[in-house]
């Protein structure tokens, strides 16, 4: 069976344990999987990683060189496709030239690993890399989409040509996979396949909630970031406890306005209302989350986020934005409730009506954990992965 090098910028990473999920899942249905990264992780693995940048930029050119010494002709090929496939101007041109030198030291790596096949998470300067090591091997290359933010520049101007270059493309939401459709010829759609992240509903065992506690505890997660709409949720938050509702939240992430957000809190008087615990590992984000009420993402772009899987999965009622792929997860009403994104009014009412009737707790959160178990489950969202590693469509 051919050998399949995974690749991610970084690997393995806080905000990417459905990656680990993936590999562990496929390598159980007989897969070798070699996973690869393009940083070195300040993560902890449970296997070594290579990474492309590990020993230093020099050993990187050491690396390239000789690929480039043992393949002449393919690695020349590799660099005018280097050199079409990059961001405009003078500094796109230079960036260029970081990833022809990364995807030859990257090809030499694959080449020693006997990798037959090149999977990339993220269409960003990592699956770059990727494109033009495979183009250079002459190996299979294949991609995953995750999020809107991958239609950004300046990941978004290149995406076309990754499409266009890739195996197969695997979407992890219809809201991705149409995304690709937007930007790509007709005949390049039937190689877009949706396959779902998926989460170990065996590790997320959470009884339902009681509703019995005074007070109600709020937990949201992600990175702290303009993207995630986190000053709205204090805004919502904080009109909600104007109006004397017992509340109290709990905000788990790390990122670049976490000063800013602290401000939006002090300002709102939340300051005694309000935990800010940064990123933390799996198993306690997990355990934060296992121990709220509700679950809320303000978000103002998203994928399909696994977070939102794994607090529905833990029986949480959720509240979160109807944007993007989300409500392929989450269905108004019945295993969740959706707010219209940007309105932080309706987040509030949507918050309101779960802290007053918590009657809506056990059987919102009872089917929430059903409709992960249908689709969202590892072992089953791996599944049209696994056939299209398989079949002769991922030659």
């Amino acid at each position: 069976m051919t050998r399949i090098a995974y690749l991610a910028s970084e690997y393995p990473a806080a905000s990417h344990t459905f990656i680990r999920r993936e590999i562990a899942a496929l390598r159980k249905r007989g897969f070798t999987i070699l996973p690869f990264s393009v940083r070195p992780s300040s993560v902890s693995a449970e296997e070594e990683v290579p990474a492309i940048l590990g020993r230093g930029m020099l050993s990187c050119i050491v690396g390239a060189a000789v690929m480039f010494a043992s393949s002449p002709r393919r690695s020349f090929l590799t660099w005018l496709v280097a050199l079409r496939h990059r961001a405009p101007g003078l500094r796109g041109l230079l960036w260029g030239q970081f990833h022809f030198v990364e995807a030859l030291a990257l090809a030499a790596m694959l080449r020693r690993a006997k990798a037959g096949r090149l999977h990339s998470h993220f269409a960003n300067s990592g699956a770059t890399v990727g494109m033009l090591a495979a183009h250079c091997l002459r190996i299979p290359w294949s991609l995953t989409l995750h999020g809107i933010s991958e239609t950004d520049p300046p990941a978004g101007s290149l995406m076309p040509d990754k499409l266009a270059r890739a195996d197969f493309v695997a979407c992890a939401s219809w809201f991705m996979r149409a995304q690709a459709m937007r930007v790509t010829p007709v005949e390049f759609w039937p190689k877009f396949r949706i396959v779902r992240c998926g989460v170990e509903l065996a590790e997320m065992q959470c009884p339902p909630p009681s509703g019995e506690k005074e007070g109600v505890h709020i937990v949201t997660v992600g990175r702290l970031s303009a993207e995630k709409g986190y000053p709205g949720l204090i805004e919502a938050f904080a009109r909600l406890v104007a109006e004397g509702i017992d509340a109290r939240l709990t905000i788990i992430g790390h990122g670049p306005l976490r000063d800013d957000i602290e401000r939006h809190l002090s300002e709102h008087g939340l300051a005694n209302r309000v935990r800010m615990l940064g990123m933390l590992p799996e198993s306690e984000t997990l355990a934060e989350i296992s121990a709220a009420d509700i679950f809320v993402l303000p978000s103002l772009m998203e994928g399909l986020p696994v977070v939102l899987m794994e607090a529905m999965a833990l029986r949480k009622p959720v509240v979160a934005a109807w944007v993007a792929g989300i409500p392929e997860l989450v269905a108004e009403g019945e295993t969740g409730l959706l707010f219209r994104p940007g309105d932080w009014s309706h987040l509030a009412d949507r918050m309101r009506l779960l802290m007053e009737d918590r009657s809506l707790w056990g059987p919102m959160s009872a089917r929430a954990r059903e409709r992960v178990e249908q689709e969202f489950d590892i072992e089953v969202a791996v599944e049209p992965l696994a056939e299209l590693f398989a079949s002769g469509e991922a030659r």
